[in-house]
This record gives C-alpha cells, sequence and structure tokens, in this order.
C-alpha cells in the first residue's frame, strides 16, 4: 500500500492531535488552549513520522527532535498565554510515549520469567532491546520537551556571590 506521503502526515497529525486533546482535557487545560495542545501534539508527531518516513534517523532521534519542537513550540506559546509550558508541552508529548516498546518489552520479559527454566538467549535479548528502545525514547522526550527551560531560564545559582 503505497500511501502519498502527505496523505499520511494528515492522518497521522490528525489521530495525534485527537490524542492530545484527550490527555489535554484528562489533565484540565483551560479550553482556550486545547487548540495550542492539539496543534503541538500533531506536529510534533507529524514531525517524527516524516523523520522515520524518511529513514534520516531512528525513532529515539526523531522522537527527540519531535519532543524539542514541541518544547520549543510550547515555550513560545506559554510565553503569549502567560501559562506555564508544561500546561501545553505535556499533553502534545504524551502520544509519542513507546506504548508498543514497553509492550514489547513486558511481553518477552513475562516470557522469559514463566519459561520454566527453559530460557532462550534471542529472547533476552529481544527484553533487553526493547526495554533499552523504551528508555531512550522516554529519556528522548523528557529532554526535547525541558530543553527550552535549559536554554532560556538561568541557574538558581548564578546570582549567588562567592563570600
Amino acid at each position: 500500500m503505497n500511501e502519498p506521503l502527505a496523505s499520511l502526515l494528515a492522518k497521522d497529525a490528525l489521530w495525534s492531535g485527537i490524542a492530545a486533546l484527550g490527555f489535554a482535557v484528562l489533565f484540565n487545560v483551560p479550553r482556550r488552549w486545547l487548540a495550542a495542545c492539539v496543534l503541538l501534539g500533531a506536529a510534533g508527531h507529524a514531525l517524527r513520522a516524516l523523520l522515520l518516513r524518511w529513514g534520516l534517523v531512528g525513532v529515539e532521534a526523531a522522537t527527540l527532535g519531535a519532543a524539542t519542537l514541541v518544547g520549543f513550540a510550547a515555550h513560545f506559546v506559554s510565553r503569549f498565554g502567560r501559562i506555564p509550558s508544561m500546561t501545553c508541552a505535556l499533553p502534545a508529548a504524551i502520544p509519542m510515549v513507546p506504548g508498543a516498546y514497553a509492550f514489547k518489552t513486558m511481553l518477552a520479559l513475562l516470557r522469559l520469567v514463566g519459561g520454566a527454566g527453559a530460557t532462550s538467549p534471542a529472547l533476552a535479548v529481544d527484553a533487553l532491546v526493547a526495554g533499552a528502545k523504551t528508555a531512550l525514547i522516554l529519556a528522548a522526550l523528557v529532554v526535547g520537551v525541558g530543553s527550552p527551560y535549559l536554554v532560556f531560564h538561568r541557574s538558581d545559582t548564578a546570582d549567588l556571590e562567592v563570600r
């Protein structure tokens, strides 16, 4: 099935925007900021899908790029609306949480433990690889969404005098 890239990205953006809207409602984001959450979630997930589709980077780096886009866009939206940036960034980033990789990790671990001594090295490797991907994607989300804070905010210790 060779679907045009624009159609694929539009579908990806639509469904991830709906997911971001659901999380924004769940987190009681004010109604006037729901559209920003939807747009940020759609843009971030579409960027990740585009990077993965082009084969430029792996899922971990694509997630880092998308989460960084979401983080900086949420920072500028928050400056405009005088709201905390996490109000828009968190619901927009949650659709990129690696649920499938976490599920594969848990499934492989359960098979490994429930093997009654007949453990397979391939199964252990599968569990380790899926677990590492899950951890790296989650770390990419944290670093990407938190990067504007690192760039635009001074350290609390910057004003301390040495005595």
